[in-house]
């Protein structure tokens, strides 16, 4: 949505409630993609490019998502799907709650995209563009933070970070 639809420079330089943060041009060719994630506390952000952004609880829970102009949100462990509908007088927040089967393959995407990203950080196929506070080890730390959810991600009772 748009509050969320920065630049990834500007994500670098201006979320300054995320630290540490990092940006990444991770993989190579037709999988490149670039990558900006930050830690507020134990809470993390991940933004895949412009269209695939996730929020997670400091637990590591699914939270809210935003994908391809779609919010996502957890609501008592469920997945609500928000999308804008335009009329000629008027925008509107449709919600809808995803069927098992929509959030089952959600989690599945998103599970293999994250341990798509930790391969490639452990293998160092990636070029740091950014990090903030410098020296942070933001890379580790969110290494760290992956491997510890191999077992997959749950989602959170609620959107709100707590």
């Amino acid at each position: 949505m748009a509050r969320d639809a920065h630049d990834r420079e500007d994500l670098l330089r201006d979320a300054r409630g995320l630290s540490p943060r990092v940006e990444l041009a991770v993989g190579r060719g037709s999988e490149a993609f670039t990558l900006f994630a930050g830690f507020r506390g134990e809470s993390l952000s991940l933004y895949f490019g412009q269209d695939r952004v996730y929020h997670f609880s400091d637990r590591g829970e699914l939270r809210r998502a935003y994908l391809d102009d779609v919010l996502i949100k957890a609501e008592r462990g469920r997945l609500v799907a928000m999308s804008r509908e335009r009329s000629a007088s008027e925008v509107s927040l449709v919600s809808r709650e995803l069927s098992a089967e929509e959030a089952a393959a959600l989690l599945d995407e998103l599970k293999g995209r994250l341990r798509a990203l930790s391969e490639k950080l452990a293998a160092e196929a990636y070029e740091l563009v950014g990090e903030e506070p410098r020296g942070s080890e933001a890379i580790g730390r969110l290494l760290g933070w992956l491997r510890a959810r191999d077992d997959g991600i749950r989602i959170a009772t609620s959107p709100r970070i707590g």
